[in-house]
């Protein structure tokens, strides 16, 4: 360490120069949040799709399996199960197509990206709040 305390790596030439920073040193922002839960929704409806197989394959299956199938989707884990992965699908859905604006070129100001961010969150809840509402009451 040198007298100010920072470390600093020996480059070929024996010049000093900062180490890269870890996560630790960052504080946590929208527009990082919301790019860390874009990959875990994509993982978890990767991982409910297998529920939605599975469901599925039960109802070409026959009835008693589709019967077992209907009880493990209908208890009150399993509608939390797809209350969750209808949020993620909505939640992805949307934020790709925040994705999609930013190819286009637009949207990079911190102003636009903190305002497409809430967008995306809003979105994402009322679409969900909206289809589960639009099911339970037809």
């Amino acid at each position: 360490m040198d007298v100010k305390g920072s470390r600093m790596a020996k480059n070929v030439t024996g010049q000093g120069r900062p180490l890269s920073p870890h996560l630790q040193v960052y504080r946590p922002q929208l527009t990082s949040m919301l790019s860390i839960l874009h990959r875990m929704t994509g993982v978890a409806l990767s991982v409910g799709t297998l529920l939605l197989v599975y469901w599925l394959a039960a109802a070409a299956s026959g009835p008693e399996a589709f019967e077992t199938a209907q009880s493990v989707v209908g208890s009150f884990f399993g509608i939390i199960l797809l209350f969750g992965w209808s949020w993620a699908l909505f939640y992805h859905l949307c934020n790709g197509i925040r994705h999609l604006v930013w190819d286009a070129g637009y949207g990079f100001e911190l102003p636009e990206l903190y305002r497409s961010g809430w967008i995306v969150v809003g979105a994402s809840g009322a679409l969900t709040v909206l289809v589960w509402f639009i099911a339970i009451v037809f």
